[in-house]
């Protein structure tokens, strides 16, 4: 079992609940104030868990500059008061930041019982082994 400090159980905690507030932000017709509150409690859970050295190491690396500027461009976007663009360019950003964690996640979702077995199905198979291909190409 993987043992954590106080300092890593509130990131995961404030982290939670920043997915919490975004996800309720989204189901909510892009609230402003809940996407807000999310972004921050997401970015700082992250940087509780990780701790602010590695978070700004991960963030600011040479290759990730772009995927950086597009994720936190789109945080502060949100917190001007354009959610809809804002989340946009987040996810955008999200996506290009974490995109080599994806085959990972793929790998273990396949070893869950039932989502294993959807993702394994013929028409979805060919798609999720191609998308795990080209995420590791970068």
């Amino acid at each position: 079992m993987i043992s954590l400090t106080d300092t890593q159980k509130i990131g995961m905690g404030l982290t939670g609940f920043g997915v919490f507030f975004l996800f309720f932000g989204m189901i909510l017709f892009f609230d402003k104030a809940l996407l807000a509150i999310g972004n921050v409690l997401f970015v700082a859970g992250l940087a509780f868990v990780i701790g602010l050295e590695r978070t700004f190491r991960f963030f600011f690396q040479k290759h990730k500059i772009k995927a950086t500027v597009f994720f936190l461009g789109g945080v502060l976007i949100v917190l001007i008061g354009w959610p809809l663009i804002g989340m946009i360019l987040e996810m955008y950003g999200f996506f290009l930041l974490f995109r080599g964690f994806f085959p990972v996640v793929v790998g273990f979702i396949r070893r869950v019982p039932v989502l294993g077995y959807l993702l394994n199905l013929p028409g979805i198979s060919p798609l999720v082994d191609k998308a795990g291909e080209s995420n590791n190409m970068v």
